[in-house]
């Protein structure tokens, strides 16, 4: 009896698991597109137009190679900072510094591709990458030792670095170290061939973005799973989360575990900037990071703080941001729709409760079998 009930409390468990990271967020999208919809119609769109919009929607994020690879290069930072939040969710630690820890990994992979240009790709990229993970790890860092130290919240501690780093970023691009020669506006120089992420079409269609940050992206999401349900760091992050007063009880270093788990939410949003800087743009420029860490809240949020979660609702964003900008050009509808569906979606994730009653034949009745 007893083997049964365990085997019975595995079963709900996992049924549960599911519907916190596929059912929920996969109701809160559709919902997200009525609503879409709604708003639409209520500024004087007619159905037609919003039924072409939603097919362009369709048909820019995977209606077409060119459609996915754009899909994929927008997803692909959105997942690596996604992951460090959530990362630092599951620890509890509100980051949302990832914004500022994006442009300063970003940078720091320019600044170290430049310098390691002479030496060949297997030394110069692996480098690059590196200067990117642990510039945004010493950054996010900060926060994490004002924390445990000081006992400053990160939320205002990361709201001001992310100021910071912008400024930081506007100076620096004037130096003379880093901006281009013979330019007076800020931007850096050209990351050399050697520290790019190589694209992976190019054989195809030398417009095809998509690039080996790709195959990075896929890689961090099975060592954040590793690092979280695998791993004795992972245990005493998902402790702390809990119940910090517990897990300091039960021996934890909670002042270690903070600096840490933020260090590590750092070093992926690093890798997300240099992600950018080595695989799409070549340079750094002002605004490079185009709100990626405020975009990867949504997305850890809508990930539910799981790795796999974090992917699959990365995806969702670079489909919904390739997608978007294919709506604007078939049916004429602004870019900001999208923007309102993302936040749609935010608002139905962090009320599953909501969803639930929206949708209660997708959900399993409390105290069924």
């Amino acid at each position: 009896m007893n083997a049964m009930d365990k085997a019975t409390q595995w079963r709900l468990l996992g049924r549960t698991q599911v519907e916190d990271l596929v059912i929920v967020p996969l109701f809160a999208f559709v919902a997200a597109l009525f609503l879409g919809a709604l708003v639409m119609a209520a500024t004087g769109v007619d159905l037609a137009v919003i039924g072409q919009s939603y097919v362009a929607l369709v048909k820019g994020s995977v209606g077409s190679l060119n459609a996915v690879s754009e899909t994929l290069t927008a997803a692909a930072p959105l997942v690596l900072a996604g992951l460090g939040l959530a990362l630092g969710f599951r620890a509890g630690l509100f980051n949302i510094g990832a914004e500022g820890q994006v442009v300063m990994g970003g940078l720091a992979a320019v600044v170290a591709g430049v310098a390691l240009g002479d030496f060949p790709a297997i030394v110069a990229l692996p480098g690059a990458l590196l200067a990117g993970a642990l510039t945004g790890a010493f950054y996010a860092g900060i926060a994490g030792w004002l924390r445990a130290v000081t006992g400053a919240h990160e939320v205002i501690s990361t709201i001001m670095l992310n100021l910071i780093s912008y400024r930081l970023l506007d100076y620096l691009l004037r130096t003379p170290l880093i901006q281009k020669e013979g330019r007076a506006d800020p931007i850096s120089k050209s990351v050399p061939d050697a520290a790019e992420l190589p694209r992976l079409l190019t054989f195809i269609d030398a417009n095809l973005r998509v690039h080996a940050g790709i195959f990075l992206t896929l890689a961090m999401v099975a060592v954040a799973y590793w690092l979280l349900f695998r791993s004795k760091l992972g245990f005493e992050f998902r402790a702390a989360g809990e119940n910090a007063v517990a897990a300091r009880f039960a021996g934890m270093n909670a002042s270690l575990t903070i600096i840490l788990a933020m260090a590590i939410a750092g070093a992926l949003a690093g890798l997300a900037g240099a992600n950018q800087t080595l695989g799409v743009l070549d340079r750094a420029t002002p605004g490079f990071s185009a709100g990626i860490g405020f975009d990867a809240i949504a997305v850890a949020l809508m990930g539910r703080s799981h790795p796999v979660g974090v992917l699959l609702a990365g995806l969702l964003f670079g489909a919904l941001e390739a997608g978007g900008r294919q709506m604007q050009v078939d049916a004429g509808v602004s870019i900001d729709l999208i923007a309102i569906i993302q936040s749609l979606i935010i608002v139905f994730i962090a009320a599953p409760l909501l969803v639930k009653a929206l949708f209660p034949w997708g959900f399993r009745r409390e105290g069924s079998g």
